[in-house]
């Protein structure tokens, strides 16, 4: 018993000393420093435009310091380096967490309004560059997202530095919706689905007044109206053509 307790008394003299000559030294621990020369990397990439070098430093930082003094300069950094990389997935997604983790950070109008910058540029970029295309011919729910994102933006932060640039983002929404809804009126006056078109260009007049759109949306209603022998609500629509757009009573 007491040869056991000798050598017990020995392996526990052993294990004190192996653990008390494990210095920090030996163990990587992160530093304030190894953060800042991140942020440092990610910030002389961004002026660079090598964006992807850029993501990997902010998200590094991001994922060893979450807490850190350069934690919210990661985060809004990062929103701004998808966006430019045109990674629009990860920048709505990043822009949503910001929100999300830091509702009332100094900085979350700068999250809101990227994801409506986010959703506008995949939205006029996409066909503007790739396909040349007629906007109004294309899907607008992205158009319609970016708007509710803008919209959403001068709701809770009227008085952000970014609150007049949204403003006219959505007035070219607007007229790209209106355009849109006008482009699916005229399609159905083409099937003769007269009512559908009186129908959707009513809509354009009601929901999108001040539009580019109006003066077409009250030719295809006074027209579809004309074949649909509801003469009182073609006189009507006429009527406001004739007074608010002279010009156009020629189509009539």
């Amino acid at each position: 018993m007491k040869k056991f307790r000798v050598l017990f008394c020995v392996l526990l003299s052993g294990l004190l000393i192996s653990c008390a000559s494990t210095s920090t030294d030996d163990v990587e621990v992160p530093l304030a420093d190894d953060a800042f020369k991140l942020y440092e990397k990610s910030q002389t990439s961004m002026k660079a435009g090598n964006y992807q070098s850029a993501i990997q430093h902010l998200e590094q930082l991001d994922s060893l310091y979450p807490f850190g003094p350069y934690s919210h300069q990661a985060q809004t950094s990062l929103i701004y380096a998808y966006y430019m990389a045109r990674d629009s997935a990860s920048a709505i997604s990043a822009a949503e967490r910001f929100i999300r983790q830091n509702p009332n950070h100094d900085n979350v109008d700068y999250a809101y309004y990227m994801k409506g910058l986010t959703n506008f540029t995949a939205e006029v970029g996409f066909f503007k560059e790739l396909l040349s295309a007629d906007l109004s011919q294309r899907d607008a729910s992205t158009a319609r997202q970016a708007f509710s994102d803008f919209a959403e933006l001068l709701r809770k932060y009227p008085n952000s530095s970014y609150a007049k640039d949204a403003q006219k983002r959505m007035i070219f929404l607007r007229n790209r919706l209106a355009s849109y809804e006008l482009h699916v009126a005229r399609y159905y006056m083409e099937r003769s689905a007269y009512i559908a078109a009186a129908n959707r260009a009513q809509y354009i007049v009601e929901n999108y007044p001040k539009t580019t759109a109006i003066p077409d949306a009250l030719v295809v209603m006074a027209t579809a109206y004309d074949l649909l022998n509801l003469s009182e609500l073609s006189e009507k629509a006429k009527n406001v053509l004739k007074l608010n757009y002279p010009e156009y009573a020629a189509k009539l």
